[in-house]
């Protein structure tokens, strides 16, 4: 699958509504992150939809390469600057 492009190199604190349904931008070119605006046209990734399963404080993913999509796994650890 491919990765968006990074957002943030550090997730985001959310509150999230138990059952709210919400969509995660996946692409990180979102306006409105972490959640999608439809910035994604036109690439090969969408957004991603999930239900909160309870409300509260949720970390959400905004380097756009955790393997646990929407919430953060730490991957923002291992990305590599790119030099010129």
């Amino acid at each position: 699958m491919e990765k968006g492009k990074v957002a943030a190199r550090e997730p985001v604190s959310v509150e999230l509504q138990a059952g709210k349904e919400y969509w995660w931008c996946a692409c990180g070119q979102s306006k409105n992150q972490p959640y999608c605006d439809g910035s994604h046209q036109g690439t090969e990734i969408s957004p991603l939809g999930f239900r909160a399963e309870k409300s509260g404080e949720a970390w959400l993913c905004m380097c756009k390469q955790t393997a646990n999509p929407p919430y953060c796994d730490g991957s923002h650890e291992n990305i590599v600057e790119e030099t010129d």
